[in-house]
Formats: C-alpha cells, structure tokens, sequence
C-alpha cells in the first residue's frame, strides 16, 4: 500500500546514514591517521572498502559483480560510470582493490562525519567556478603521480530526466587518462537507481549488478586527435549495455 511507502522509506533512508556513520565514528582515531599522508592512503582505502561493504549489504543489498577481464594488481586506471545513486561510491568502491581517489561534488563535504574524511581525500569540484575546474586538473594530475587511480563519473550529475538513460560525458576523464597514458576502465551500474534513487519515497533492498568492461588504453593517443573520439566511444559502451539490459 502507498502509505506503508511514506512510513518505510523515510525510515530506510535514516537507516542508510546511520550505516554510513557509525563506522566512521568508531574508527575516526584510524581514519585521522590513515588521511595525514598520501603515503598511507593505501590504508584509508582498505577502510572504506570495509565501510562501503557494511554499508551495501547493512542496507539488504546484494552486489553481483561481473568482469570482462579481470584489473590488474597495482595498475592506475582511469574508473568511469554511470551515475544514479549516492550507493554509486559505494559499488565502485566494492568494484576496485586497486587504490584511487574519487573526483566528486564538494557540495557533499557538507555531510556530517562523512564530508570531513571525503574533503581530505577526494578531490572536490564546484562545477559553477572555472577556478575549481582548473584545480580539479592541478591535484588530479599529483595524486595520478603518486600511483593511484582516478574515479570520475562524467556525466557531471545526475539526471533529473526519467528518461534518460545516460547524459552527455564530460572531457575531464579523458584528458587526464590521454596526458598520463593510464587505461580507462568503463563501468556500467545497472540497478543503483531502482535499489537507492535521489528520490526520498522510494528504494528497495535487492540485487545490485555492475559490470566491468575491458579496459581501454591510451597508448599513443593524443588530445587534439582522439579525446572526442575517445569520449564517445566510452559512452557508447555503457550506454548500449544499459539500452540492452531493459530489452
């Protein structure tokens, strides 16, 4: 019935932030410690690891990852998804042994407890300033140096359109994969949405599928002649195997 909806969800949506917080609570003194360096980045990796696994399955959720090649140990990839749901960060998480470091929104440093660990170690973007755009570049070009990876969503957002199954990417990922020559690895999330959508009244426990596609290398490629070309083909990737998954 639609009014055990609004009783429901509201409450499922509370327990999602108690999952996300009481981890870091306990384990804030580690995490502290884990964030003063980059050199023990590897660490707080590890942690959130353990953290995004408490969460997805704390919330009934069962991931079902499938690769098409399997990454490879101590490689720097280029990560690139779909974007849906806040469990997005999740799954990719659960999706990569491999350390990287997320290039996300900083208007989610404002969330209590978890925004002061994701400002020390994500690389934050204000879309709406061309000076944060251009430092975007600045700090990801140092943590690709330092050997971990990177994780862009490049649709830049969030649909608000229902029928949209993927938006336009963005240049971001693609450049940064092109300048350092480091494989793009593509990731399609087929049920984020449906289990854990923006939208507060509705979300459900169940199965959460991702898949990994081959990765993509940029040996030899340069801005000027393939990033366009680079970008859509990645696009084209994910965004047929989501249009062949509602078949």
């Amino acid at each position: 019935m639609k009014w055990t909806r609004y009783i429901l969800s509201p409450l499922y949506r509370i327990w999602f932030y108690i999952l996300m917080g009481i981890p870091i609570i306990i384990l804030f003194p580690i995490l502290v410690l884990a964030t003063i360096s980059e050199k023990t980045y590897h660490i707080f990796f590890a942690i959130a690891r353990l953290w995004s696994a408490i969460i997805i399955y704390g919330m009934g959720f069962w991931p079902v990852i499938k690769r098409e090649e399997p990454m490879v140990k101590g490689q720097s990839y280029m990560l690139v998804a779909n974007h849906t749901s806040m469990t997005d960060i999740m799954m990719m998480l659960l999706i990569s042994k491999n350390p990287f470091v997320f290039v996300g929104k900083a208007s989610l440093a404002k969330i209590p407890i978890f925004g002061f660990f994701y400002k020390r170690t994500c690389i934050l973007v204000d879309r709406s300033n061309p000076r944060s755009r251009k430092a975007v570049f600045d700090r990801a070009r140092a943590r690709l140096d330092t050997g971990v990876g990177i994780c862009i969503f490049p649709e830049g957002g969030v649909t608000e359109d229902e029928n949209v199954l993927l938006d336009p990417f963005k240049d971001g990922a693609f450049r940064l994969a092109i300048e350092h020559q480091i494989p793009v690895l593509p990731v399609t999330l087929f049920d984020n949405k449906k289990r854990f959508p923006f939208d507060f009244f509705y979300g459900s426990p169940g199965k959460m599928r991702a898949l990994t596609h081959k990765s993509i290398p940029t040996a030899g490629m340069n801005l000027k002649d393939d990033k366009v070309r680079f970008r859509e083909s990645v696009r084209n990737i994910i965004l047929t195997t989501l249009e062949n998954d509602q078949k």
